[in-house]
């Protein structure tokens, strides 16, 4: 059975940070993995 394509990305789960597990807001223009939070905690 062949869903749309609607209904396929209605359904896909949150994207999650994999360091904290805090759900993310997604943005389309983003390719980020991880949230905010981790970001600015990490020292590059």
């Amino acid at each position: 059975m062949l869903i749309s394509p609607v209904e396929f990305f209605r359904t896909l789960p949150k994207k999650e940070c994999p360091e904290c597990g805090q759900h993310m807001e997604e943005q389309a223009e983003s390719y980020l993995m991880e949230c905010d939070r981790c970001l600015a905690s990490k020292d590059e």
